[in-house]
């Protein structure tokens, strides 16, 4: 008997934490880069940071139970979200929006991860719980990067480290 199952998660991931407001996001390209028009969210009165870029990981997928064999379809997707991205005019520059790039970057090698990952599982008739089970280990690992980054190159305060981790990032992407 066949078995089809559709499911679509949107996760939005910045430095300032989770969101679960759904809205239209831009999707990661190698051939757009992001320029400030993009950030069109509000500064929070309080804020501290220069800029705030929300992106994260959407995913979608079908299967099929065949002869208790799963046949998985699967998109995985990064999207930057405008709407919850900010940014303080006054003090911003293009060295803070390439760190900010760099988020959205970092959102897209995950969404990679957790396309090798799927390609890469045996699913059991579970198959909901499983792929839900990869998001969620993929979105804490994205998290703990993500914030690894920004202590790494006190976000992007820290010019040497900042130019590093470009490198690494540019390279990573390169390799995919």
């Amino acid at each position: 008997m066949d078995k089809v199952v559709l499911i679509c998660c949107l996760c939005f991931l910045g430095f300032s934490g989770f969101s679960q407001e759904i809205e239209e996001g831009i999707l990661w390209s190698a051939d757009r880069r992001l320029g400030w028009s993009d950030f069109r969210g509000k500064v929070p009165p309080d804020a501290n940071p220069a800029a705030t870029t929300a992106s994260g990981i959407s995913y979608k997928y079908s299967a099929n139970l065949i002869h208790h064999e799963v046949q998985l379809d699967f998109e995985v997707n990064a999207y930057f979200y405008p709407n919850e991205s900010w940014y303080k005019p006054d003090i911003c520059d293009d060295f803070i929006l390439g760190h900010e790039q760099l988020h959205f970057d970092i959102s897209e090698l995950f969404a990679r991860k957790m396309r090798r990952k799927l390609r890469r599982t045996s699913f059991s008739d579970n198959v909901k719980a499983e792929i839900r089970k990869i998001y969620k280990d993929i979105l804490k690992e994205l998290k703990d990067y993500q914030e690894l980054y920004d202590w790494e190159t006190d976000f992007s305060r820290n010019r040497e480290k900042q130019l590093e981790w470009n490198k690494k990032i540019t390279e990573a992407l390169k390799k995919e």
